[in-house]
């Protein structure tokens, strides 16, 4: 099915007419004929009811006129959009994060780059840790904008670091230590625990939570996928749970106590090069100034 067989197919609905619908579409007899019997063929049905003396559309036809209609005007309106050439360039930078939390973290940023580009069309995208790296290193994604992760965790990509983020236990409002001002890991173990499900999270992270489990019973582990789902669980009283504190959203229903005896992560950007890539520069110097 093509827009000529369709535009075929309106003219003759319209005048009733093969001769008329041809000289309308500047073509000749011959040829709205055949495109009407190909477009037949293809739908399976027959359109047109035709004598010597008149044409009549058939049931099918009458149902086929809407689509018909909406599929070449929608035709129509794209070559009209792309007919007169673009006024302005369209810039593209794709910026991968795995936490909306740290997607929410971008609106300032974006909103200083969009003064310095104001042609530029940011695509953020939220991709599990497992695939993001991947993503980066294929080209599909300028930047991943998150935790540095382990030393012997192989990604072949640069890492600009913009902060230092504190790990905190993260608990409900009503929990027991939400009125302390800071923990030790050896006051959490017997805590019941809300966790990311090991392939799913940083291993910095995953290490830390190693440690906690120790040689606990599952039945005191609640695991999730996701650093909000896991703030889901702590919120409804499950158990606390130990996270950077960029990935935990500011709640009346949470507190973040700071853990004692842990180093901060650093927080930056992953990416190939800059060579060639002007947005991303300017971006990763509007992430500097916002962190920094």
């Amino acid at each position: 099915m093509n827009t000529f067989q369709l535009s075929c197919f309106l003219a003759v609905a319209e005048y009733l007419n093969f001769a008329q619908a041809a000289q309308v579409l500047h073509v000749t007899h011959p040829a709205v004929s055949q495109q009407i019997k190909s477009l037949e063929k293809e739908l399976g049905t027959r359109l047109f009811e035709r004598t010597t003396r008149s044409v009549r559309m058939t049931e099918e036809g009458k149902a086929f006129l809407p689509d018909a209609q909406q599929i070449v005007a929608l035709s129509e309106r794209a070559a009209v959009r792309f007919s007169t050439g673009f006024d302005k360039p369209i810039e593209t930078l794709n910026i991968g994060c795995y936490s909306s939390a740290c997607m929410i973290l971008m609106a300032d940023i974006l909103e200083q780059l969009r003064q310095l580009r104001p042609a530029l069309h940011p695509s953020l995208q939220t991709i599990p840790f497992r695939h993001i790296y991947q993503r980066l290193e294929s080209g599909d994604l300028d930047a991943v904008v998150g935790f540095r992760e382990a030393a012997d965790t192989k990604i072949n990509t640069l890492f600009k670091e913009f902060a230092k983020v504190r790990i905190v236990c993260v608990c409900a409002r009503n929990h027991r230590l939400a009125q302390t001002e800071g923990v030790y890991m050896e006051e959490l173990k017997k805590e019941k625990l809300v966790l990311f499900m090991p392939p799913k999270g940083m291993l910095p992270i995953v290490r830390l939570q190693g440690q906690l489990m120790g040689q606990r019973p599952p039945s005191e582990f609640y695991f999730c996928e996701s650093a909000e789902s896991i703030v889901v669980l702590v919120m409804a009283g499950y158990g606390i749970s130990v996270l950077p504190d960029y990935l935990v959203p500011d709640d009346p229903m949470l507190v973040k106590i700071p853990l004692m005896d842990t180093e901060p992560i650093p927080f930056g950007i992953y990416y190939k090069s800059l060579q060639g890539k002007p947005a991303l520069r300017d971006f990763m110097g509007c992430a500097k100034e916002n962190f920094g």
